[in-house]
């Protein structure tokens, strides 16, 4: 196991293809700074998560009798203590999952709601215009009423193997004794010094009482964070949602210094976890399938992927630069298409058949021209049986969250991406976890020129998202199970990756390795470190505007072979792949 603990800060290096087709001007490689990873392969089991210690307390789980749905219960909890920048008991997930029995697909919406007490005005200033993001983000205002733990219990009440009180026991006993402070978490620790010691719990729980922040290696202890969860443990998701716990956190959100917000008891105690049908699209002789809104993930995803099925890009290859202005274009297109549409649906309409209808991704493909940029992006114009006049979207998402893949011995499938938002969330703790600030996923403005804003504040109404989780299916049956983190960019690493695996045929572990070269709003943007630097040019020439910088994705990825499974794990982060 060690060899996947140490970070070893390896230089580039690149591996060929498994179709022989890539050359060293673009192969799968490392950045600099990047721990190596290769393909992990099993027959009966596999887990993988963005940290060791989830991805070992989920393989314990699977080697006592569990099953996908026991093992992500305890892999998200220890997710929210060991990697409390991105995920955690205080915020959202959304779950793609294969109910293995009944051989069908479905999906569960975790995401976090407003607050019934929000106005449209919520995140305007007294002159009616948008505060600036991180005004809005660092304490209460932004915090809305956190669905993970309603999530677990209910879909563990459904689905469960092992007793509940099982799951959690080795995360409290982790929380009690210690766990050493990552690289990762230690870089992030640091870097957001200011926001993250603006309140109390949060300073004493990552900062050292002469204020300097906890390092690498440092043991750090949750006690807190461990009485929570034997709370859980012995009375479900009303002791999270009904109780102490949850009046500490409107007791928080209230009075939060400088910033209040106005979560209360109410949205407690009518928070519901929606099951919804997944949304898929048609590539080639998959089906690419995943989270239907509020999340525009599963469908931005698959527009984009089954655009580029209408160009050559099996023979162009990941060398010709025609391969990526297709991927980039298609990307422009149907991020307009998401900014203008997709919002939660129980609010708005969604257009979701028009938008995935092979005619019209046809259509907007004939927009592309290979080896130009487009020079004007606007929404198509799906069918829709109840159109509106809209304005699109500006909200912002800046890049943080987890994802998680399990495929368990009797072939049930949990792909699932799970967030509080921003980095450290609102930096706001409340017994031993980090509260979200996922209402900074809304648009600010509610309307512009007197036109709405689908993705507006609305009380109870649940932000759109770009999480992607996603389960490809073939045959009707699970191919792969992927998802990344990072912001509105997750959308263009799982497309990206899906066409490097599908169309490239590079096996998972070079796909999710693969330098990123993404475009949603015009700007080409390349990851630094990379071999994706040398393409600068060749895009500028092409009409784009090229930027340079840290692509940090955290891609995982399980795929069903007729051996048996394999596992990839993105290097950018310190994930590991375990299977037997």
């Amino acid at each position: 196991m060690m060899k996947w603990l140490a970070l070893s800060g390896l230089a580039i290096t690149s591996t060929a293809y498994a179709v022989g087709q890539a050359t060293d001007a673009f192969a799968p490689e490392q950045s600099t700074g990047t721990e190596h990873k290769s393909l992990v392969t099993s027959k009966h089991w596999m887990v993988n998560a963005a940290n060791p210690h989830a991805s070992e307390v989920g393989a314990q789980i699977m080697r006592e009798g569990g099953n996908a749905i026991d093992a992500m219960v305890s892999m998200q909890l220890m997710l929210g203590l060991v990697e409390p920048q991105s995920s955690g008991i205080g915020g959202g997930a959304f779950m793609v999952y294969w109910d293995a029995k009944k051989q069908k697909l479905t999906s569960f919406d975790g995401r976090e709601t407003a607050p019934l007490d929000a106005k449209p005005s919520l995140f305007l200033d007294e002159k009616g215009e948008p505060l600036k993001f991180y005004d809005a983000v660092v304490g209460g205002r932004s915090v809305g009423t956190p669905g993970v733990v309603k999530l677990l219990w209910e879909t563990h009440q459904r689905y469960g193997k092992l007793p509940w009180e099982k799951l959690i026991e080795p995360i409290a006993k982790v929380a009690e004794n210690g766990f050493k402070i990552s690289p990762r978490l230690a870089q992030l620790i640091a870097g957001d010094q200011e926001k993250l010691s603006r309140y109390p719990d949060t300073r004493r729980y990552f900062f050292n009482a002469d204020g300097s922040p906890k390092t690498e290696g440092t043991l750090l202890k949750n006690p807190e964070y461990a009485a929570t969860l034997k709370a859980i443990a012995k009375g479900g998701a009303d002791a999270f949602y009904q109780g102490k716990i949850a009046q500490d956190i409107v007791e928080h959100v209230q009075t939060a210094k400088g910033n209040p917000g106005v979560l209360s008891q109410k949205d407690f105690d009518t928070y519901q976890v929606k099951q919804r049908e997944p949304v898929c699209t048609g590539y080639e002789s998959y089906d690419i399938c995943g989270m239907g809104p509020p999340t525009s993930g599963g469908m931005t995803v698959g527009q984009i992927v089954a655009m580029t099925q209408y160009f050559d890009l099996p023979k162009w290859g990941p060398n010709d630069a025609r391969s990526w202005q297709v991927i980039a274009d298609a990307s422009r297109l149907a991020f307009a298409d998401r900014d203008q549409y997709i919002a939660d649906e129980d609010y708005v309409p969604v257009p979701k058949e028009g938008l995935l209808n092979r005619d019209y991704l046809k259509q907007r493909a004939e927009l592309i021209q290979p080896g130009k940029a487009l020079t004007k992006v606007e929404p198509g114009k799906p069918e829709w049986q109840q159109a509106q006049v809209r304005s699109p979207d500006e909200s912002i998402e800046l890049p943080c969250t987890s994802h998680f893949n399990i495929i368990d011995r009797d072939g049930n499938v949990v792909s699932m991406t799970t967030s509080v938002e921003n980095v450290f969330g609102s930096r706001l703790m409340v017994h031993g976890f980090i509260l979200n600030n996922e209402l900074t996923d809304f648009s600010f403005r509610t309307q512009v020129d007197g036109k709405p804003v689908a993705n507006r504040v609305e009380p109870g109404k649940r932000p759109r998202s770009s999480m992607s989780p996603m389960i490809i299916l073939h045959d009707k049956k699970p191919y792969m199970a992927i998802g990344s983190p990072g912001g509105s960019r997750i959308i263009g690493y799982v497309a990206e990756s899906l066409v490097a695996h599908l169309a490239w045929g590079m096996d998972i572990q070079q796909a999710v390795s693969l330098p990123h070269i993404l475009n949603r709003f015009g700007q080409m943007e390349i990851e630094k470190g990379t071999s994706a630097e040398k393409w600068v040019p060749q895009f500028e020439a092409q009409g784009y505007e090229v930027k340079v910088q840290d692509l940090n994705s955290g891609l995982h990825a399980i795929r069903v072979t007729d051996h048996g499974l394999e596992g990839a794990a993105d290097p950018r982060r310190e994930g590991i792949s375990i299977g037997e």
